[in-house]
């Protein structure tokens, strides 16, 4: 209520303006006849008429009256000249007409004398409250919301701008060229970011620009269904952040126009390529969702495929747009390649989408799919790497032989911490992995035709007859595939959850587990007491496991999904003509059903209690897309699933 009283405050003071320029006007051209006989004075008539019909209506709806008389006051000398009354009258009548709206302000403010009090000391008692039991940052994020500033910040620097584009325009009589429009849309932002508070303005401009951006990228991927599973990473506030960043870093206020406009530019240019990198994020498990699931909506594949071709090309054409207007120098030239590495991220995300829709059409699964995916996935994930440790050698020079700021130094530590130990030391953690994962496999023995018709069973993991299987130190049978995906994110077996160890281990892996085999005889109890997780009964003889098989840990594939498993694990087990088959598939549905359930329960609270930490970290992440630091860095998409 605050912002309303003093927007109608500044709608009165306009409509005294308005006022005041008629009068002068009038006097300046000393016509005192009809008006409809000068076409000027009925110009001037008519404007300043719709102009004070329009103050009084806003103010009627801002205060919630229908009493508009009240804010009617400075129409008395358009009446009076309507009324033919002498132009000295009329500078009279316009000054008891600003004196009887100054009357009626003091009266208001006369009559809420005490209200301001009583607000205030009802302000300070709830303050306390919160403090005492949120504390200081609920205090903080409760008045920033209730005050509204991203909001008034923006609606003030959009002023700022619209006045800096009416003024040249009005000053202007021949309309300017394609170029010139595009200069006189940089010198205008550069004019409105003059003080800190114009800053500011413009920092939430392009906060919510983004916001809208992600947002229609969103509702053209998924229509309606966005708004229901809203995600919190993306609101626009990283191109905010970044840009008051880099405004800061290298005094974007202290500069003149002309340099504040060609900085401006190279700013946006990076505002742009972070807000590409986001639509890629939300696009990338979008794309790679359809490519793995059976839908067969064509409109769905075409938007899918559509966003992901612009976000291929023009990245691409921004790159070549900032190589002919400016000159190439290091800082430009990482610019450049963060553009490039996002058509190369999008690039390889069409490429898995389309060996998902081949693998679909198929009758048979490709052969060593999940290789190929790797392969794909770990390329352009090294050039990433790549362009990280430029930055950093770059950063690292510039701090060296070049001015040396705190502020520089240790936006570098944070980057190189970030993006380039954390991201190596997981495509270290997930090539050893995957190399442990194959020597498992090779170290088990494979069952022969005899042992599986004596087993008789189908793979618990795919849920598919097993013509070939391995056989676990625990004595399960699974495909090798299936296991060798599963071992890629754990070392468990995937029915008794059993330490599967290889007799080679690598030595370097940090945190690998100790060398040796479990023993055939070992409880798997007592193996899960350890490890701390609940695990269910199992059947020692292998006769009862074949009749009764034990519970499926659907949390464990839950987790295999989020990364490798593919959607067809999710394919309910084929028709057998056997009974005990079917009878075997049902209550195997009905166990990980219930499962499912326990578990789903588990993983949202767990995901719920995460949420902190994991925004801090993508905050913190998310910083780094700016100037000598624009490489972003990848989330892992859910919908690496297929494989």
């Amino acid at each position: 209520q605050l912002y309303l009283y003093v927007l109608t405050a500044l709608l009165l003071f306009a409509g005294h303006q308005l006022s005041r320029d008629y009068v002068r006007g009038e006097l300046d051209s000393g016509y005192e006849g009809p008006l409809y006989l000068e076409p000027l004075s009925m110009n001037r008539f008519t404007t300043a008429l719709i102009g004070q019909v329009v103050v009084c209506t806003l103010c009627s709806c801002v205060m919630q009256t229908k009493q508009i008389w009240l804010f009617s006051a400075h129409l008395l000398p358009l009446v009076a000249r309507l009324c033919l009354v002498p132009l000295e009258t009329i500078v009279f009548i316009n000054r008891f007409a600003m004196i009887f709206t100054g009357l009626e302000v003091l009266y208001f403010i006369a009559s809420n004398l005490l209200v301001p009090y009583n607000l205030a000391k009802t302000a300070y008692r709830e303050l306390v409250q919160v403090v005492e039991v949120y504390g200081l940052l609920a205090l903080g994020m409760s008045l920033w919301n209730q005050l509204v500033l991203p909001v008034l910040f923006m609606c003030f620097w959009l002023v700022l701008f619209a006045l800096q584009i009416y003024t040249y325009f009005s000053t202007r009589d021949q309309p300017p060229s394609r170029e010139r429009l595009l200069f006189l849309f940089l010198t205008s932002i550069a004019e409105c970011c003059s003080t800190p508070y114009s800053l500011l303005g413009l920092v939430f401009t392009v906060s919510f620009v983004a916001l809208g951006v992600l947002t229609l990228c969103k509702f053209y991927l998924q229509g309606y269904r966005a708004f229901m599973n809203d995600n919190t990473m993306h609101r626009g506030m990283t191109e905010g952040i970044t840009l008051l960043i880099l405004a800061v870093q290298t005094g974007l206020i202290e500069l003149q126009v002309i340099h504040r406009a060609f900085l401006l530019s190279i700013i946006l240019f990076v505002v742009v390529a972070s807000i590409l990198q986001s639509m890629l994020e939300i696009a990338d498990p979008i794309v790679l969702a359809l490519g793995a699931s059976r839908d067969k909506s064509l409109w769905k594949h075409f938007r899918a495929v559509s966003l992901c071709l612009f976000l291929l090309v023009f990245p691409a054409y921004m790159a070549y747009m900032i190589c002919q207007f400016f000159r190439m120098d290091f800082w430009l030239l990482i610019i450049i390649s963060s553009s490039i590495l996002t058509s190369l991220q999008v690039l390889g995300t069409l490429l898995i989408y389309i060996l998902f829709m081949v693998e679909e059409f198929r009758k048979a699964p490709v052969e060593n799919m999940d290789e190929v995916i790797y392969c794909v996935n770990g390329t352009y994930r090294l050039l990433e790497f790549l362009v990280a440790v430029c930055v950093v050698a770059y950063g690292v020079s510039e701090t060296l032989f070049g001015e040396w700021t705190v502020m520089g130094s240790t936006i570098i530590l944070v980057h190189s911490y970030y993006n380039v130990w954390l991201r190596a030391q997981l495509g270290w953690q997930s090539f050893l992995l995957r190399r442990d994962a194959v020597h498992k496999i090779q170290s088990m023995p494979t069952a022969s035709t005899l042992q599986l018709q004596q087993h008789n069973d189908i793979c618990s993991i795919c849920f598919q007859d097993m013509k070939s299987a391995v056989i676990t130190p625990c004595s399960h049978f699974f495909h090798a595939a299936c296991l060798k995906k599963w071992l890629y994110v754990q070392e468990t077996c995937p029915l008794c959850h059993r330490q599967l160890k290889s007799q080679l281990q690598p030595t370097s892996s940090p945190g690998a587990t100790t060398q040796g085999t479990p023993q055939a005889n070992q409880n798997p109890a007592e193996v899960e007491q350890e490890q701390g997780e609940p695990q269910a009964e199992l059947h020692t003889e292998e006769g009862t496991q074949a009749k009764n098989p034990p519970p499926i840990k659907t949390s464990a594939k839950t987790e295999l999904g989020t990364d490798l498993l593919s959607e067809k694990s999710k394919i309910q087990p084929k028709e057998c003509d056997s009974t005990r088959k079917r009878s075997q598939n049902c209550e195997m549905k009905k166990l990980s059903k219930f499962f499912f359930s326990f578990h789903t329960v588990k993983l949202v609270t767990v995901k719920m209690t995460k949420n902190i930490s994991i925004q801090v970290v993508y905050t913190i992440q998310s910083l780094l897309k700016l100037g000598l630091l624009c490489v972003g860095n990848r989330p892992i998409s859910s919908c690496y699933l297929k494989h």
